[in-house]
């Protein structure tokens, strides 16, 4: 000890240094910023948010559902006005940077979400600001959209997407599960959102875990896996569950 604090043990000739200092990141070339005007899926594409053609029909989308923005440090808006203002602030921004959710079948915007906190020195990114109306909440559109975003990043060369949310936000708690995020722990009274508290839950995905994920949302987006009535045969879950097993 020196000064109370820990010394390092020194090192041993032949050692490997990786065990003392962390494994070697070879090669590794700083990712791109996102950025496509468009990310397109199976049931949703993701388009660059522009007030103008998004606004309205979110606005319409979320009215009169005030808890849609429990979670969120904004909203609800109470006039059309407020919220394509919002809009205009958030699709000028670079990080975060916003997607509004079309859904395939139905032509119509259910929502938005954001690449945020955007570390391309270090292959980080997070996934957030997420925001579904009730018209694409629990529909395969809404699911398929995380998806693209989190093959997005590590198909750029990202190292790590992170999901964070108010540990008190259960369905998205639930989320992160679904997706295949491992959680990392929580930051007590890490933020004041609209004058309350909250508790930040942390979830990862690292490159190493995004093999066997990507599987999982292949298996689970294939043809055979939804009725004629676009439902899901089988959840996410269990064929994590197959997978495993396998």
């Amino acid at each position: 000890m020196t000064n109370g604090r820990s010394v390092p043990a020194p090192s041993v000739p032949g050692e490997d240094a990786s065990s003392r200092l962390g494994r070697l990141v070879p090669d590794f070339t700083a990712p791109p910023a996102p950025g496509p005007d468009a990310i397109a899926g199976r049931f949703v594409t993701l388009e660059r948010l522009d007030p103008d053609r998004h606004a309205a029909d979110l606005f319409d989308a979320n009215l009169g559902r005030g808890e849609v923005w429990d979670y969120l440090g904004y909203g609800p808006f109470a006039a059309l006005d407020d919220y394509r203002a919002w809009q205009a602030a958030m699709a000028a921004s670079a990080d975060p940077l916003f997607y509004a959710l079309r859904d395939t079948a139905t032509g119509k915007v259910g929502g938005v979400a954001s690449f945020l906190r955007i570390d391309r020195a270090n292959g980080v990114i997070e996934i957030g600001h997420i925001q579904i109306a009730p018209v694409l909440q629990r529909t395969s559109a809404s699911s398929e959209a995380i998806m693209l975003m989190i093959r997005w990043a590590f198909d750029a060369g990202y190292r790590r997407v992170e999901w964070k949310c108010n540990d008190l936000n259960a369905p998205s708690m639930r989320a992160a599960d679904r997706f295949g995020f491992t959680f990392e722990g929580t930051f007590r009274n890490h933020m004041i959102v609209k004058g309350r508290n909250r508790d930040t839950a942390w979830w990862a995905m690292t490159d190493d875990d995004w093999p066997e994920v990507r599987k999982v949302y292949e298996a689970w987006l294939a043809l055979d896996n939804f009725d004629a009535d676009g439902r899901q045969r089988r959840s996410m879950t269990e064929l994590r569950g197959d997978l495993r097993r396998a």
